[in-house]
């Protein structure tokens, strides 16, 4: 971790800025472009201040970045990218993806985003990652220059491997039903969530017309008019108080979402390693079945019924030397077939090692995030409470003095 670049550099999203232009296929769009600013913290640290170095990147460079990581470092629990457009919101506030408080919200996300994968012991260190902090020109050529599109598994040979893997790892397995859980508790907490916070606001918003009550009341009271007043005018406050409230809780509940977005990292190295499974499982499958066909031409006997077998019987034997040279290309294909499944057992094994050293990482940068996150999200609620009884406690005096 001491190496990690996020000791080296001070990254940050600082601005988002709305702009038009042309795509791919000639035709106008508006797009947030958003500008990362990175500064070398080593001459800070010798009392000098390090020039900023900025530059701007869509939403897209990021997915573009996240989609290479994936490829390139399938053992690793890739962090997510903040969502796209808005999901699990209260229906007071906007959806749209173009709205101020909601781009705001994804800035802040993907500075996250960076801050992560810059403190992440592997993929700290990946040039490309490097590059895409530093390099504003000609950044996407460097990205596919690397074709790790090649690389990048097909969702059907994934959906295979996972319904015909023999030997499924137990630990794999019992990961990728606890992501789809995670998913699942997650998903129900925003949305239970996102009612308590419409019927909040409704709350609020009702306390207004206590406001609006009083105000109107203490026209056409003497004694009582300006105990009324004022407390209308403390109702009115915490009516307003609510947009500025379910706006910071929005803030915390993006923190869930991380984690909602983190269960389908962890799916995608389980998937992988299921993939990898399945080819090893193949490739033995492959050489027994060689090995078989040499040992049936080595002593004249066939175990198994075959169209081969049966036309053999049909139109007679193979000569002596035809068999030889099969026999031959046969054990040349064992060779190579004992290798191969040599070299997947041990891309396998490291595989695995790497794999669950990271999602040890991950666990724990979980427990720790997830606590902050919801200990953050108590104090929150405590303090609404606590505005909510001075409000109250605030109207009682201006009661007492009538």
């Amino acid at each position: 971790m001491e190496d990690c670049l996020a000791r080296k550099m001070e990254i940050t999203v600082s601005e988002a800025e709305k702009r038009t232009g042309r795509n791919a296929m000639n035709m106008q769009e508006t797009y947030t472009a958003y500008l990362i600013e990175t500064r070398a913290v080593e001459s800070q640290s010798e009392g000098q201040c390090a020039p900023v170095d900025s530059l701007w990147r869509r939403y897209s460079e990021f997915e573009l970045l996240r989609n290479y990581l994936s490829v390139t470092y399938p053992h690793i629990v890739v962090p997510p990218l903040p969502e796209k457009r808005a999901d699990f919101v209260w229906h007071k506030l906007s959806a749209d993806n173009m709205d101020p408080d909601f781009v705001e919200r994804r800035r802040i996300g993907l500075e996250n985003f960076l801050l992560r994968v810059a403190s992440h012991p592997v993929l700290c260190q990946d040039k490309i990652f490097y590059s895409f902090l530093t390099q504003e020109g000609g950044w996407k050529e460097m990205v596919n220059e690397t074709g790790f599109q090649l690389k990048a598994d097909s969702r059907l040979k994934a959906l295979n491997a996972t319904f015909r893997v023999k030997n499924p790892d137990k630990r794999f397995t019992e990961l990728k039903h606890y992501s789809d859980e995670l998913q699942s508790v997650i998903s129900h907490l925003l949305r239970v969530r996102a009612r308590v916070a419409d019927r909040l606001y409704g709350v609020y918003k009702v306390h207004g017309n206590y406001g609006r009550v009083f105000s109107e009341w203490s026209a056409i009271e003497k004694e009582m008019g300006d105990g009324l007043q004022s407390a209308g005018h403390h109702m009115d406050v915490y009516a307003a108080s609510i947009d500025d409230i379910l706006e910071e809780e929005e803030h915390y509940a993006d923190q869930l979402k991380e984690y909602l977005f983190y269960a389908e990292a962890l799916r995608a190295v389980c998937r992988k390693h299921e993939l990898m499974q399945y080819d090893l499982e193949m490739a033995a499958q492959d050489l027994a079945s060689k090995k078989q066909q040499c040992e049936e031409l080595a002593t004249g006997t066939v175990r198994t019924f075959s169209l081969k077998g049966m036309t053999s019987k049909l139109f007679g034997q193979e000569t002596p030397e035809q068999r030889e040279a099969k026999i031959k290309v046969l054990e040349e294909q064992i060779q190579e077939g004992e290798e191969q499944l040599k070299s997947k057992n041990l891309e396998g094994r490291d595989f695995v090692k790497s794999a669950w050293a990271d999602i040890e990482r991950f666990k724990e940068q979980k427990n720790h995030d997830l606590k902050e996150a919801l200990i953050s999200y108590a104090v929150m609620q405590i303090s609404m409470c606590k505005k909510g009884i001075q409000v109250w406690t605030n109207a009682k005096e201006c009661f007492s003095k009538m």
